[in-house]
């Protein structure tokens, strides 16, 4: 059995295999947080309302969170790594 260890931060570059991942967790993260609006605008019970917009605001944040991973200048860090690697 394998262990796997946890990434505590972001690599400076990303790949685009990487950028593929986000991709879909963005779409998944943004959908989810859409159905809870829905869902919390079609109960009357404003308990479970509530409790549906908290889910779904959790969701948006994780949105915005995938959202800042992506804010790295891939070309400046490449370039600055051994070998000088260029995206293509």
């Amino acid at each position: 059995m394998q262990s796997q260890t946890t990434m505590q931060t972001p690599p400076d570059a990303i790949t685009t295999k990487d950028l593929s991942y986000i991709k879909d967790a963005l779409s998944w993260e943004l959908l989810a947080f859409k159905k809870f609006h829905f869902l919390a605008g079609q109960v009357q019970d404003q308990e479970i309302q509530q409790a549906l917009e908290k889910v779904g605001q959790i969701h948006q944040q994780h949105y915005q969170k995938l959202l800042t991973h992506l804010q790295v200048n891939n070309q400046s860090v490449l370039a600055n790594m051994p070998g000088g690697q260029q995206l293509q």
